[in-house]
């Protein structure tokens, strides 16, 4: 026996209704086409769903059992619906990717594309770099669906993460500075030093590139505020100041006249995929399971990598 879904709505308007006229009304259809259709599906299962006289239109004992279960397969048809829709939607959508920095490390960048491409075959990736005045990489302001970030973040509460690469700090200075020569830096003897500072907008990540935590107090001397590798090339070799950057990120700075070196005393950078909280669309959950087999066993301390 064959029961179309367009049938049980019909037969659950009328149920509703007990009138022809408006369910037909309510399902945008004509009377003489809902009563044939009723018709027909009472014909399919041998037995009158409603008794009709000049009185009204009233459920049969047959309808009344069959209603509540034609109500409970209509709603799991709208959920699977549903579900479908936003699978095939998360399937074509486009996801827009941002960076503060390219994430370069050993091919991380293609080895998550791979994983996601693989997965989402017709999803569409879209990579935009972000100024340094945007700690997320675009996730605050929505231009963003995922970002590759660095730790701290502002407003921490609402994102999540995931650590890819935890690298030593060092820093960068004019190949003519007294401590050029050295091969590795103690913090403690750049501490009288100028620093090339994030825009206050950096919120809690341009106090972790000015290493306040290990500064015992002491406030940090700004030499100038940077927000790209290239205005922080410059600012080095004009004698502006040091900085401090992952050891990964020291190719966008060590050209002619500028030199890295280690440094000891403080905490390692952390580069982080991150999202918004409250964002649950398949297409960003697959984004970061790629990233996080990319990125191979969770490291400890990633509390907020759920």
């Amino acid at each position: 026996m064959d029961v179309h879904g367009r049938d049980l709505r019909y037969f659950v308007a009328v149920a509703e209704e007990l009138h022809f006229t408006r369910a037909a009304e309510r399902l945008f259809v004509s009377q003489p086409a809902l009563s044939k259709q009723i018709r027909m599906l009472e014909r399919t299962l041998g037995a009158p769903l409603f008794d009709r006289d000049r009185h009204g239109v009233r459920l049969t004992c047959a309808g009344a059992a069959l209603l509540p279960h034609a109500r409970r397969v209509l709603a799991d048809w709208d959920t699977g619906l549903l579900a479908f829709e936003e699978a095939r939607d998360a399937q074509r959508a486009t996801l827009a990717v941002g960076m503060s920095t390219g994430p370069g490390r050993g091919g991380l960048l293609p080895a998550i594309r791979s994983r996601f491409t693989a997965a989402r075959p017709a999803a569409i990736l879209t990579f935009h770099q972000v100024s340094w005045s945007d700690p997320t990489a675009g996730l605050a302001g929505g231009a963003s669906d995922v970002a590759f970030v660095w730790l701290p973040l502002p407003d921490a509460d609402r994102y999540r993460w995931i650590v890819m690469a935890e690298e030593p700090r060092l820093v960068a200075m004019a190949e003519t500075h007294r401590l050029a020569e050295r091969e590795t830096v103690p913090f403690r003897d750049l501490l009288g030093e100028p620093f090339l500072a994030l825009p206050d907008s950096a919120g809690p990540l341009r106090d972790h590139w000015l290493a306040s935590d290990a500064r015992d107090g002491r406030p940090a001397l700004i030499g100038a505020e940077i927000a790209s590798p290239d205005e922080t090339y410059e600012a080095l070799v004009g004698g502006l100041g040091v900085c401090l950057l992952a050891r990964g990120n020291a190719p966008l700075i060590a050209r002619a006249g500028v030199v890295t070196r280690p440094v000891t005393g403080i905490s390692y950078s952390q580069l982080a995929l991150a999202w918004r909280a409250d964002d649950n669309r398949p297409l960003v959950r697959a984004y970061v399971e790629a990233a996080r087999l990319t990125r191979g066993p969770a490291r400890a301390g990633e509390a907020k990598s759920r």
